[in-house]
């Protein structure tokens, strides 16, 4: 008690610690710090023990900690006015942006179709239309974002989704656009007065997705990203269980589960993404520092978290038909990249399948998984952007 009271002094009075962490919860992360010091093993062997050092994990977790708020205090940011006027594609210019999108997907969703006419699973790109709801099918589609009309015969296709309806070009048809990057749009404009299709605006039905959406990637780019996770998460859901209950059991793990469970007990975890944690297992969950929950997902994404960043991608076509195709498959293109990190660092031995580990185990393998973790979050940036701004536009 006494102990906890000087903390309470010390650290609330300066301001440092978050409100909605007890001072117990701080005195049990300040014991438990210097299980950081041991977390590094030789593949396939004994944890040894190693020469002290500060962890190097607990400067960013208390500065990330601190930066644990509900989203009501950051979301509060002056939408932008009422756009203007549609620009207008000729048929022959968003024909080949969707021939060029259908091109560029069907990479991954060929592969992935061919597998599941064989019945193959892979463990590493399933999760990407499995756990990611959206099908190959979908994704191949090509649909324009707000303010673009599609003119020729065959937009009309487009009415088949009741979120387009069809517009007049008007005496005063606004100069052809394309977005930076794609393919250049024809000079001249489409003849007055005839007809195009457009997105309609969003629906009110909608809108709650996109204001929750909005507040969440608004809290995410506000706080310090932490790089000290390690991709444990794979490991605490694979904690104590039998071979039958390992989720990927048709490939093996790197490790005996009494050698594997000494790795998860001697390291730090310190998972901040509920999607990931929800799957810890019952023992696992009692040892991550955090614990987030679905209603509190704003108040705990953080730009370094890897899943975070896959997010991105169902945030996405989450918003579709709005959402612009090429900034959904530029979302597809980070997560599938990141899908591949995270079960190359998880305890599954997956080099059968030619995917090397990242044996975070090892202080080399961590260093590792870090320089990928920054890599993903500096590729996150500018995807976050644009679905920022994509929300700030649709709520306008």
């Amino acid at each position: 008690m006494a102990e906890a009271g000087a903390v309470s002094r010390k650290w609330r009075g300066r301001g440092t610690l978050p409100d909605d962490m007890s001072v117990a919860a701080y005195l049990a992360n300040a014991r438990e710090a210097p299980r950081a010091e041991a977390f590094s093993v030789s593949a396939r062997a004994e944890i040894t023990s190693q020469p002290k050092r500060p962890p190097k994990f607990a400067s960013p977790f208390c500065a990330f900690c601190a930066s644990v708020r509900p989203p009501s205090a950051m979301s509060a940011v002056t939408l932008n006015p009422s756009p203007a006027a549609p620009a207008y594609l000729l048929e022959s210019a968003w024909q080949a942006r969707a021939a060029a999108h259908d091109a560029r997907v069907r990479v991954w969703t060929d592969a992935q179709q061919a597998r599941a006419s064989r019945g193959e699973k892979h463990p590493i790109f399933d999760f990407l239309f499995s756990y990611y709801c959206f099908r190959p099918a979908w994704l191949r589609r090509w649909h324009p974002g707000p303010d673009i009309a599609l003119t020729g015969e065959t937009a009309r296709a487009y009415l088949r989704w009741s979120e387009y309806h069809e517009i007049a070009c008007g005496t005063d048809v606004p100069p052809l656009d394309s977005p930076p990057s794609q393919i250049n749009t024809p000079a001249a404009p489409p003849t007055p007065n005839s007809p195009a299709v457009a997105l309609a605006p969003l629906p009110s039905s909608r809108r709650h997705y996109v204001i929750w959406l909005r507040a969440l990637l608004l809290a995410t780019q506000s706080r310090p990203a932490f790089f000290g996770c390690y991709g444990l998460h794979e490991w605490a859901m694979v904690y104590r269980q039998t071979p039958d209950e390992v989720r990927h059991n048709a490939h093996p793990l790197r490790f005996a589960p009494n050698q594997l469970a000494r790795i998860v007990e001697a390291a730090p975890i310190t998972c901040s993404h509920f999607d990931a944690f929800r799957f810890f297992t019952p023992p696992a969950r009692l040892l991550n520092k955090l614990t987030p929950a679905r209603e509190t997902v704003p108040q705990f994404e953080q730009s370094g978290c890897l899943h975070a960043n896959m997010d991105l991608y169902k945030w996405s076509f989450k918003l579709a038909p709005f959402a612009p195709s090429e900034l959904i498959a530029d979302c597809f293109a980070l997560a599938r990249d990141i899908r591949e990190v995270d079960m190359r660092a998880s305890p599954y031995d997956l080099r059968a399948l030619g995917f090397a580990p990242i044996t975070i185990e090892t202080a080399a393998g961590r260093a590792d998984y870090e320089a990928h973790q920054r890599a993903f979050t500096t590729r996150a940036e500018p995807l976050r952007s644009r679905l920022l701004t994509l929300c700030e536009r649709l709520l306008a």
